[in-house]
């Protein structure tokens, strides 16, 4: 009965251990890979999967890092969130610069004169009163208005290990001066900034300048002094007041307006600049590539690139508020709700490092991410195409409240030809370039991109037929836009060619199937690419099948990026792949990629080659020095037709696609609005965060009764020797009796 009495007791109690856990199941996510004090907030959780390199604004030009730079640092211009075609908007600013055209005598001229007539552009920008910089300890001061943190010591330093280990922090208002600082620092010669060699051949005595700091700071240097680009001026920049300046901009270069929009143009703080100067922060890792210092509407407040990068809301924004009036889909759409309104939204940005695809996803689909890209393993798994070919959400991630965004990139891909390569390139005389354009040109018509589009990118693309995306100004569209050497119009759509007049170009280029006419050798061409993965081995085998149509052997070389990137310098290969994402909405973005002084060997610019294919044809030179430096309209669309029919006979480039992005976002991730000119937009973004909580627990329920059951079990199954070990007890507690007895 004592035994009996005991298991009773036992499963009681194991009874009430498993209610409890059971009752816990309802309000506990075991799975959060996020602090429980994080519950609830305002917060946005995203991904990055490579580390950024550069924070500095000067020299950071990667899409992994603006995502981060664009939210911190305010040019003084902006583009608008919502408006399409993308158009140009103040952002520091206070109305848009005012651009006025000067002759060689210093004489204003009329907006319509003839380029030729313009000797210098200036452009002159008034910032509005009443920004701040976010808190720092650069700007941080003691009573007696002393810098605290500008001439550390030893003893200052021991405790110091990352930017929020300084006690004090400080601000001041930003003013015109912030922004003729980082325009100087384009020139530095220590901070090599991507764009300088353009700027220099743009911004008046910018080259002079960079000239004069390299002698400057070998003797600063010599001396450990910092180099105060305060103290040197530049011809180019004036500053009229503390909110206005002015950029003078040599000949006429329209697209310069575009690069004010850009991080390239936001402010640097002098203070910052002589504060990360120090010697003792540099050691530490404590600098601007690592700590920006801005007054846009988010700061860095944690930089562990490996694992995790964290934003907050800049305590010191304000005064920006949602757009008011947008495109008519956008009323539909729901994203002007919260027009009007004061934003940042989101208080806090956390942005978690993931390599792998996989673990991704799911915490996506857990809630634990707020939107995901759609790789192609998980495509079918998300999307399906209904009607004309629309894509929208499978019915499992519709009835999860997940919604599908699109939008065709302003981007490029594709595969470019060295036309200095004697094969594919032709060489001197113009017969051997003709046979070589003929070459080229069958090779355009055999590769099917429709084919790759929907194999390799679940149909995310559009075929090209030409280097300007969607969107942008000079793209035409319909029939207007086909590239008639690849394709015919057939029933108003664009049909590819057939192989046989593929095979018919190749033979007139000297290679009837496949095999060289003088020495009877089967055509062979080589094919670099930047290593890859087992899986786009597919991509490869299918890429040697399009030129096994043709009887043309393609060897694939493939190597690591530096590697690759060193072979087109050098002009090395011969056939490779590449793509352009555009800087600004405008043609002379992608027309200047086949620009010939802008060409990778033997460049003549002086500024940043560009120009992959070293393609080189004197009447699309002259065409594109016309149109660059013209307004959009009639007038320039007529030259832009030119050039493009020039490219497509010439066929430098197979022309590739232009992707088309799809991103998938909660339901709780409110006033998206894709938009990859525009990187600045994390600011727009709402989370309904009760909701999101809500739908985590729904989600996310720990599954007990496996574990409870095999508790029960085991349990269970001690009771045998529970038993056993008692009977053993009290027989030897009889014997302990007797043997007192005795």
């Amino acid at each position: 009965m004592k035994l009996l009495g005991n298991r009773t007791r036992i499963v009681s109690v194991l009874m009430a251990v498993v209610a409890v856990l059971l009752t816990a199941c309802d309000r506990m996510v075991w799975n959060n890979p996020y602090p429980a004090h994080d519950e609830g907030e305002n917060i946005l959780y995203n991904v990055f999967t490579e580390r950024p390199k550069h924070l500095d604004p000067v020299q950071s030009y990667s899409a992994n890092e603006i995502q981060f730079t664009a939210q911190i640092y305010q040019p003084p211009l902006q583009y608008h969130y919502l408006k399409r075609p993308f158009t140009l908007i103040p952002y520091t600013a206070a109305a848009m610069p005012t651009v006025t055209y000067y002759d060689y005598d210093d004489y204003p001229l009329p907006d319509d004169i003839e380029v030729d007539e313009i000797a210098y552009t200036q452009y002159e920008i008034s910032i509005k009163p009443g920004i701040f910089y976010q808190p720092h300890p650069a700007f941080a001061k003691n009573d007696q208005d002393e810098w605290l943190y500008h001439q550390l010591g030893d003893d200052q330093l021991v405790s110091v290990y990352q930017l929020s280990d300084f006690p004090a922090t400080g601000t001041r208002e930003l003013t015109a001066h912030d922004y003729i600082y980082q325009i100087k620092r384009l020139a530095h010669p220590r901070l090599h900034s991507p764009i300088y060699g353009l700027m220099a051949d743009y911004i008046v005595g910018l080259r002079d300048f960079a000239g004069v700091l390299r002698e400057a700071q070998n003797s600063e240097r010599a001396n450990g002094a910092f180099l105060d680009l305060n103290a040197y001026p530049l011809e180019g920049v004036e500053v009229v007041d503390d909110y206005t300046y002015r950029i003078k901009i040599n000949k006429k270069y329209p697209q310069f307006i575009y690069w004010l929009a850009m991080p390239f143009f936001a402010p640097i703080p002098w203070e910052a600049d002589q504060f990360y100067s120090q010697k003792g922060l540099i050691e530490k890792n404590i600098s601007l590539d690592w700590y920006p210092v801005g007054t846009g509407p988010y700061m860095l407040t944690e930089n562990n690139p490996n694992l995790r990068m964290v934003l907050e809301k800049n305590p010191n924004f304000y005064g920006e508020f949602y757009p008011e009036e947008g495109m008519p889909q956008d009323y539909m759409n729901g994203l002007l709700i919260d027009a009007g309104k004061a934003i940042p939204f989101i208080d806090k940005i956390v942005y978690s490092r993931e390599r792998e695809g996989i673990p991704r996803w799911n915490k996506f689909l857990q809630g634990y991410y707020d939107a995901s890209g759609i790789g192609s393993d998980s495509f079918d798994q998300a999307v399906q195409l209904v009607g004309q070919g629309e894509a929208t959400v499978t019915e499992a991630m519709a009835k999860q409240g997940i919604r599908l965004e699109t939008t065709v990139a302003v981007s490029t891909f594709y595969i470019g030809f060295n036309m200095l390569d004697p094969v594919v390139g032709g060489g001197g005389t113009e017969e051997l370039r003709s046979a070589a354009r003929k070459l080229r040109q069958a090779i355009s018509i055999a590769v099917d991109y429709e084919e790759f589009i929907s194999i390799f990118a679940n149909g995310r693309g559009l075929p090209a037929h030409g280097p300007i995306a969607p969107g942008v100004p000079g793209y035409r569209y319909g029939k207007e836009g086909v590239n008639t050497v690849v394709y015919n119009w057939v029933d108003d759509e664009p049909q590819r060619k057939s192989i046989q007049i593929a095979r018919r170009l190749l033979a007139e280029a000297g290679y009837p199937n496949g095999i060289d006419r003088r020495t009877g050798a089967p055509l062979v061409l080589y094919y670099d690419v930047t290593a890859r993965s087992s899986e786009d081995r597919s991509m490869l085998d299918w890429m040697r099948k399009q030129f096994q149509k043709l009887n043309i052997q393609l060897v694939v070389r493939s190597t690591d990026y530096n590697r690759f990137q060193d072979k087109i310098r050098k002009g090395n290969a011969q056939i490779f792949e590449w793509g352009w994402h555009a800087d600004y909405p405008d043609p002379e973005n992608f027309l200047f990629l086949l620009y010939g002084p802008q060409r990778k060997v033997g460049n003549t610019s002086g500024s940043a080659a560009n120009n992959a294919a070293n393609y080189n044809n004197p009447e699309y030179d002259h065409l594109f020095e016309q149109m660059k430096d013209m307004d959009n309209g009639p007038a320039r669309q007529v030259i832009i037709d030119q050039m493009v029919d020039i490219l497509r006979q010439d066929a430098p480039w197979l022309w590739g696609y232009h992707p088309k992005e799809y991103g998938l976002y909660h339901e709780w991730y409110k006033n998206v609005k894709p938009n990859r000119i525009s990187n600045n937009n994390v600011k727009y973004y709402r989370i309904d965060t009760d909701l999101r909580e809500q739908k985590r627990q729904e989600w996310n329920k720990p599954v007990l009764w496996p574990i409870v059951l095999v508790i029960i079990i085991v349990t269970i199954g001690l009771f045998p020797a529970i038993a056993a070990y008692r009977r053993h007890e009290s027989s030897r507690g009889i014997q302990n009796v007797q043997t007192d007895s005795n």
